[in-house]
């Protein structure tokens, strides 16, 4: 498939399996992705985006046991609470477990997930059988994209997009530390 065409979900699962970075819609924004578990994949992804490692980033997910082995939900005071908020729009900062790359975590010992309710984020998820990154899709600096044509326009044909519809949100989701309940964003 041609980076100018829009692409499918199975043509971007397929790119995620090739380790290229891929753009799709989320709740608010455009999105940049690609396997978490990819050192080299991530590697470009953040070059393309002029982002510094330490930044880290968020894992979207279809289901919560996608992420169940990647961080600490269980047992925890806020179990419930994150449980509730899921699939949708909220990304929670959990603390990891041992598996998580240093890479996708910014080296700290937590990680941003979230368990999406969007139609084209879950599917992606569903069809990757696993979480995905998910970082707005844009230069650093720059807004975050809200189109296909805009991920176009600041990135050309360097990898693939899914041109459909963002959610309802006006604004990217709420991030929350699960261990303090403070919001950050």
């Amino acid at each position: 498939m041609s980076k100018e065409q829009p692409s499918s979900i199975e043509n971007a699962v397929q790119q995620l399996r090739l380790g290229n970075i891929i753009g799709y819609p989320t709740e608010a924004v455009y999105g940049l992705g690609c396997d978490p578990f990819n050192e080299q994949a991530f590697e470009k992804l953040l070059h393309v985006k002029h982002r510094p490692v330490e930044k880290g980033v968020i894992l979207a997910a279809a289901s919560i046991e996608q992420i169940e082995d990647l961080v600490c939900i269980c047992g925890e005071s806020w179990e419930q609470q994150v449980r509730d908020s899921w699939p949708g729009p909220v990304t929670w900062v959990l603390p990891v477990r041992q598996s998580m790359p240093k890479w996708v975590t910014g080296g700290r010992e937590t990680l941003a997930v979230r368990v999406s309710s969007h139609p084209t984020v879950k599917a992606l998820c569903e069809a990757f059988n696993g979480p995905i990154v998910s970082t707005s899709a844009n230069p650093s600096g720059k807004e975050p994209a809200r189109s296909y044509a805009e991920v176009k326009n600041y990135f050309g044909n360097r990898f693939d997009c899914i041109d459909a519809p963002l959610g309802e949100l006006s604004e990217p989701t709420q991030i929350w530390d699960a261990q303090t309940r403070k919001r950050l964003r």
